[in-house]
């Protein structure tokens, strides 16, 4: 039986899809929004059905959706796509678990909210480069984007606050906790930015060393990857002579035909590989820094247990708007995961507070 909450999650994502519709330049995927919107709504009413409502009685768009419509007239509307396909897979895995934990058979039709997507894009009239502009569009952006800047924010805040807080321990908030936070908003950042810059540079050393392996061996061995391509057009389900006939084909263009290879037998997307690692650097230097400031601010201009006080204050309030952030991909409760960020973050600093204040009177003594 559909509760509430599952009423307003499909109202959010009819409301969200729409605002794609509005704001989408190309006209045909305007339509593949428009058609998702109408889906989303039709399993609302659905829901309402079920539990002998009209529907009329359709949930306004949550806070939470709002927020993402400003998020998206702000940074762009890409970023709310990745977000609403984030949810929607997070949820299918959510039925997906129940079903297992329960012995309940597994029916396919979980990831139907995943899946209805492309379903619409293959079955409309929807131009071959339309689908793959709007495939580049949005793969990697949206909800990983903005996933990262929130985690980069709380990366930076938790580290620094608790270093922060360890230091004011052992010297009761006095001048050396400036510079201690600072070093360590320093250090952090830097640690962060060398370490998505070799993440993504080792990425994409890595492909492009396969795809150079993989160009080789059209050059080398055609015969070979002609039985490849044959292989992946069988898998899919096109019929043998048919698929002989499209592999041959294809290799008239060695260009082409290394593309697809690449794609569906290394399972590398290109585009991917045009992303710069040091502006992922700076990316994540920026976000670290963000956060790792605020509990150290107080202390520019205050010393003592007054600096101290302003300096938790301060990291509750942002670990607070970090856990609020959250809930804009997880869908839970802005309270319950506001207030359990505070807690933790809290703690962690409590901790550090405690062992600080240990090793400053025995260094005391």
């Amino acid at each position: 039986m559909p509760d509430l909450r599952s009423i307003q999650t499909e109202a959010d994502a009819c409301y969200l899809y729409g605002k794609l519709a509005e704001h989408e330049e190309d006209p045909q995927v305007a339509d593949i929004f428009r058609e998702m919107s109408s889906i989303e709504k039709g399993h609302a009413e659905a829901f309402l059905k079920k539990i002998n409502l009209p529907p009329e009685k359709m949930p306004a768009p949550s806070f939470r959706a709002r927020t993402l419509n400003r998020i998206g007239k702000l940074f762009g509307y890409d970023y709310v796509l990745g977000i609403l396909m984030d949810t929607e897979k997070s949820l299918s895995n959510s039925i997906l678990t129940v079903k297992k934990k329960s012995k309940m058979p597994v029916t396919g039709s979980e990831t139907n909210h995943v899946k209805v997507l492309r379903n619409i894009i293959e079955n409309s009239s929807v131009s071959g480069s339309t689908i793959a502009r709007f495939e580049t569009r949005h793969r990697s952006v949206g909800g990983n984007a903005l996933r990262a800047a929130v985690l980069g924010g709380n990366d930076g805040l938790v580290s620094n606050f608790s270093l922060v807080m360890g230091v004011a321990g052992a010297t009761s908030g006095q001048e050396g906790v400036l510079l201690a936070g600072l070093a360590g908003l320093l250090a952090g950042a830097l640690s962060m930015a060398l370490g998505e810059w070799i993440s993504v540079k080792s990425s994409q050393e890595l492909y492009e060393n396969q795809m150079e392996i993989e160009m080789e061996e059209l050059q080398t061995s055609p015969e070979n990857e002609m039985k490849e391509l044959e292989l992946i057009y069988k898998a899919k389900g096109i019929p043998e002579e048919q698929a002989r006939e499209m592999a041959s084909e294809i290799l008239k263009d060695p260009e082409h035909a290394h593309e697809l290879l690449v794609k569906e037998e290394l399972g590398i997307n290109a585009e991917e590989l045009k992303g710069s690692a040091f502006e992922a650097a700076l990316y994540s230097f920026f976000l670290f820094a963000i956060g790792a400031i605020i509990p150290v601010f107080p202390f520019m201009f205050l010393t003592g247990t007054n600096a101290i006080l302003l300096s938790a204050g301060a990291s509750a309030v942002g670990l607070f708007i970090i856990g609020s952030a959250i809930t804009l991909f997880t869908g839970k409760s802005i309270w319950f995961s506001g207030f359990r960020q505070v807690v933790f973050g809290l703690a962690a600093a409590a901790i550090t507070f405690g062992i600080g204040k240990l090793i400053g009177v025995s260094v005391a003594g």
